[in-house]
């Protein structure tokens, strides 16, 4: 099993991204290559003496047996990974699995609401959110695919924040922020980040809109998902959360 830890850019331009894709899509799984790609996107989660376990969707949990110890150091994160079912004991969990390899991804909490002082903090430099099957709601986080320039000004870091609508009559708006730190040309490439929820209202067991707004090239723009609040887990896991060195913060 590899841990992958990035520490350089996670992006790829829109092309080659959609090439990996479309191949991942043509591999059998029994195919060698088929390890190659991510063929899910769980959230990592630790039990109480380091060991872990995956959540696939909001009730299907993976019980990983070559993982010994948590990839981690103990924070929840998302994360794509590559796994294949195995025929072992699974206890309470769904499903026992082999992980071929894990990669976290930039797991961040939601962010207050500054008003005014908004664009300051936060920035609001364009992005286009990419309608892909990483981008998504599930498990109590939003997770996105995004695109935007990159590398006019190398060294510069990307900044990207979720804020919850400060609106009473809005529980279930929030709005993606970008801070491109004036790297504002070059190229268009892909990176992804994941937002914990847990800021919203409860929905009580009902399936709710969630609004998600963005300042895209083309002006503002806003996309709807299902949501409903978090559920627990078959075992008790960490609280906090962060991610494995990326190129956005």
């Amino acid at each position: 099993m590899k841990v992958m830890k990035i520490t350089k850019p996670l992006l790829l331009t829109g092309g080659l991204f959609c090439l990996l894709l479309f191949l991942q899509s043509c591999l059998d799984d029994d195919s060698p290559e088929y390890s190659y790609w991510p063929n899910a996107l769980v959230t990592v989660k630790a039990v109480g003496d380091n060991s872990v376990y995956l959540q696939l969707d909001d009730k299907t949990t993976l019980l990983p047996v070559n993982l010994t110890k948590h990839p981690f150091d103990s924070k929840e994160v998302r994360a794509l990974v590559n796994y294949k079912e195995v025929d072992q004991p699974t206890g309470k969990y769904s499903k026992a699995v082999h992980v071929n390899w894990i990669d976290s991804i930039r797991t961040k909490p939601m962010v207050p609401d500054l008003g005014n002082g908004n664009d300051d903090k936060y920035g609001n430099d364009p992005v286009e959110i990419v309608n892909d099957w990483v981008t998504l709601v599930e498990d109590g986080y939003l997770t996105l695919r995004f695109r935007t320039l990159w590398g006019g000004n190398r060294g510069k870091v990307h900044y990207v924040n979720l804020l919850k609508s400060p609106d009473p009559e809005k529980p279930y708006e929030v709005e993606f922020r970008h801070n491109a730190s004036g790297d504002v040309h070059g190229t268009m490439g892909d990176a992804l980040v994941a937002f914990k929820l847990d800021k919203l209202p409860d929905t009580g067991g009902k399936t709710v809109k969630l609004k998600l707004k963005w300042n895209s090239f083309s002006g503002e723009k806003s996309a709807e998902f299902d949501y409903n609040s978090r559920t627990s887990s078959p075992v008790q896991s960490a609280t906090t959360y962060e991610r494995s060195e990326l190129n956005v913060k």
